[in-house]
């Protein structure tokens, strides 16, 4: 029996008696040229709002790429939308710039390495098309390493006047734009937001690809097209669940269409497609002022769900960063689950290496390549760190801790027999706890001060 083979027999052993969770690498070459890279990313999409995770809602396109590809069970982001942003971007913890919830004016600090920089000085073309939240203008996508900008600067916009929910010192109710010039545009933004990626995608071009689509659902306020709220007329849902729906039904369809681009053109087996959700789902949400009393008597009463999690968005229990997502790259990944921690910030580093095979990424990152966790080199992973406005957390291992702020009381959780973090086991384990406040306070020494210090 040849080596090839006694490697296969051993492999299989292992995943059935459990010891690895999934031997996702093919082993094939790797593509002659540098892989396409495609993340996208919705915003307020729950662990229980995709089909593939036994919800109502129908997402036919993401349920194909992630039984098609590697999806993570594990996968951690921060509680809300700018902090995450600026984590995927910059491979760092966002406490690391005093970023502890959605921020504006200048957030990433101008001529730090981007995910968008760092692979623009390696050969790629770079796109976004859709929700930047990482920087009011000047701090707008051109001055972090894209070349192309396409969508909304700020928070969450109306879908069809592309409004933001009010005007303040730092930000205006405009906010779509083009290459960092507002714009006026018709349209629903998340069709909107596909078209320009579809574009950007059949655009004729000598180099490889990084396209960052960001869509502005399922995040309020809500207002579909007949098209997609009818998909679910015999559902019994609540008005607001309804439109939840049919947004991530909709969104589910522009991605449809991004792949199929990508299948026309002849790239779709070079392409990575990254998809990870920015946090967890909101509980409900209701104003009478914003988006100009627009939505006043629009309630958004019921909207995601995190299910079997605890928590929403905004929290650190695992309803608020644990997330659904996953990678796709036909003949480079065999579809499978990895149920080992990942964070955000893992995914700078690790896109490098694929953009790099053995360069060194030239910049200091908390996170970590975690291609080796996929091509069944290692199922290790880091400790991981959170800070927001309320609290602290730190995962090591099975254990979680989280310290709240104003309260400074701590709770100690056993994620590998309590996922559902019903049991706050701090007092029955004090060495442990003095363990992870030892290593919560490691990371917070890179920390820099943020507005309620």
């Amino acid at each position: 029996m040849d080596k090839s083979m006694n490697r296969r027999m051993f492999l299989r052993t292992m995943v059935a008696s459990g010891a690895v969770a999934a031997w996702p690498f093919t082993g094939r070459a790797k593509p002659a040229s540098k892989p396409n890279m495609i993340v996208i990313v919705p915003d307020d999409l729950g662990w229980r709002d995709i089909g593939y995770y036994g919800s109502s809602i129908k997402t036919p396109h993401l349920d194909k790429l992630a039984a098609t590809g590697v999806r993570f069970d594990q996968h951690y982001v921060m509680p809300t939308c700018t902090p995450t942003r600026v984590s995927l971007m910059t491979g760092k913890y966002p406490s690391r710039y005093g970023v502890l919830g959605p921020d504006y004016g200048e957030v990433i600090d101008l001529g730090d390495p981007t995910m968008a920089s760092v692979l623009a000085d390696n050969g790629y073309e770079t796109a976004i098309s859709g929700k930047w939240h990482m920087g009011s203008p000047p701090y707008t996508p051109l001055k972090y390493g894209f070349h192309s900008s396409y969508g909304y600067f700020d928070g969450q916009i109306d879908p069809y006047t592309h409004e933001y929910k009010k005007e303040t010192e730092l930000t205006s109710r405009k906010s779509w734009h083009r290459n960092d010039e507002y714009l006026e545009e018709e349209g629903h933004a998340t069709d909107l937001i596909t078209q320009e990626a579809v574009r950007v995608i059949e655009k004729k071009k000598e180099n490889p690809l990084f396209l960052y689509v960001a869509y502005s659902v399922p995040h309020y306020p809500l207002d579909e097209p007949d098209e997609w709220t009818s998909l679910y007329d015999d559902v019994n849902l609540h008005p607001s669940r309804k439109w939840f729906a049919a947004s991530v039904s909709h969104m589910d369809a522009g991605i449809g269409k991004i792949v199929e681009t990508l299948e026309k053109t002849g790239q779709r087996e070079n392409t990575i497609i990254l998809f990870i959700s920015d946090n967890g789902g909101q509980h409900s949400w209701y104003s009478e002022t914003e988006y100009r009393g627009k939505y006043a008597k629009k309630s958004h009463d019921v909207l995601g769900n995190n299910f079997p999690l605890r928590g929403w968005k905004g929290d650190l229990y695992e309803g608020g960063i644990r997330v659904p997502a996953f990678i796709n790259w036909p003949g480079q990944l065999e579809p499978g689950a990895i149920d080992v921690p990942i964070h955000v910030c893992d995914w700078l580093p690790t896109l490098y290496t694929l953009a790099n095979p053995g360069a060194d990424l030239r910049t200091k990152t908390d996170g970590r390549n975690v291609w080796p966790l996929m091509s069944g080199k290692s199922q290790k992973n880091h400790s991981m760190y959170w800070k927001t406005r309320q609290a602290y957390a730190v995962r090591d291992g099975q254990w979680k801790l989280i310290l709240h702020r104003n309260s400074n009381t701590v709770e100690l959780f056993d994620l590998k027999n309590d996922f559902r973090e019903t049991h706050d086991v701090s007092k029955n384990h004090p060495d442990k706890v003095q363990e992870m406040m030892t290593l919560l306070e490691t990371f917070r020494k890179d920390d820099r001060s943020d507005k309620t210090e």
